[in-house]
């Protein structure tokens, strides 16, 4: 059976998978049995195919869950409208089109899998919970058909804040909480200040999202919440920023004030940042195909999880955003037609280079 990337986008971007991914999960599950092609669902309801065994392993990985809300299909001429049209379906499209036309056995072997996750918009439960053993990999995501080959990290954290509670009748015997977030967020502005730039991704960045704090008008406060958002650069680790910014905050407190630096939520996997080496024969075998730009991708991104294991790269049709805004997430998404089937292309043509 010959496979239609732009046919099987069709129907992908038709399906809603912003609530469920149980639909979108069975077409594509069934567009590789068709084929013969073995699929292993795991308990964190990842789709995994692979083809052929031994070395070198190359692992095209994408995701199939869509942000809310859903947006119907819609096409005019190349260009489709609708949720997930460029993130991620028609990456998934490309990827899938690769997959199902490359055979490592015409290459003298080596191994070629898919993987594809349930949930890279919110917990990413299912890319932290693959573990390949691979020479490269692909991640799908929106990239204008540059690839990208670094990304920042991303988390969320807390700086809690406790002091003591006391009438606000007799302030002096308590230790005001809220006061202290004056300077704790005084600390978290020169947190940054003496680091070097990463030479692709810049500075890191820290930024205070919401604060809350006390429980009574009447009452000096004795705890303050100041949630924070984090976008990391290498080398940094969530767990040194973590460490490093408790130490700093710390040191600048009033008395009588404590702190505690943990993460917003510890049950969520946090993507790490990364940059794979321009030299990397992933990178180079697909910016030669493509004829892309080598440059940061702009967003978080599972591609985070299996940098650590072997280089990595982001590559697929449509763009995070135009010159009129947003396209990615908004109501407004859209994809090329021309660019999933170039995207498919480029990805088949690295794909048998690297494996050959």
């Amino acid at each position: 059976m010959s496979f239609d990337p732009l046919y099987f986008h069709e129907r992908a971007v038709r399906k809603p998978s912003h609530e469920s991914v149980d639909a979108m999960r069975d077409f594509l599950v069934a567009e590789l049995d068709a084929r013969d092609h073995a699929v292993e669902s795991d308990e964190a309801g990842n789709v995994v195919a692979t083809r052929g065994q031994n070395r070198p392993h190359y692992v095209l990985n994408t995701h199939i869950d869509t942000v809310p809300p859903h947006v119907p299909y819609e096409r005019d001429g190349d260009v489709v409208r609708g949720r997930g049209a460029c993130d991620a379906k028609g990456p998934l499209a490309a990827l899938l089109a690769a997959f199902l036309d490359v055979d490592p056995d015409e290459f003298g072997g080596g191994r070629l899998t898919l993987a594809v996750t349930p949930d890279e918009e919110t917990l990413s439960l299912g890319a932290a919970a693959l573990d390949f053993d691979a020479d490269g990999y692909v991640v799908g995501e929106p990239t204008g058909l540059d690839v990208c080959n670094a990304a920042r990290g991303r988390f969320q954290g807390t700086v809690t804040l406790s002091g003591t509670a006391a009438h606000a009748a007799e302030r002096d015997a308590g230790t005001n909480a809220v006061a202290g977030a004056e300077d704790a967020l005084a600390a978290i502005r020169t947190f940054d200040e003496n680091r070097e730039a990463h030479e692709s991704l810049g500075r890191p960045l820290l930024t205070p999202t919401t604060i809350e704090g006390g429980e009574a008008t009447n009452q000096v406060p004795g705890e303050c919440t100041i949630t924070f958002d984090r976008r990391s650069v290498p080398p940094e680790s969530v767990d040194d920023c973590l460490s490093q910014l408790e130490a700093h905050l710390d040191g600048l407190m009033p008395a009588g004030v404590s702190l505690s630096v943990s993460l917003l939520r510890p049950e969520m996997p946090a993507p790490e940042a990364f940059a794979t080496d321009e030299d990397a024969a992933v990178v180079r075998r697909l910016q030669a195909a493509s004829g892309g730009d080598l440059r940061p991708f702009g967003a978080a991104t599972e591609a985070s999880y299996f940098a650590a294991d072997a280089p990595t790269v982001v590559f697929g049709p449509g763009v995070l955003a135009d010159d009129d805004g947003p396209v990615a997430h908004a109501t407004r998404e859209y994809v090329d037609r021309t660019d999933v089937h170039r995207a498919a292309a480029a990805v088949t043509d690295a794909v048998s280079e690297l494996l050959g």
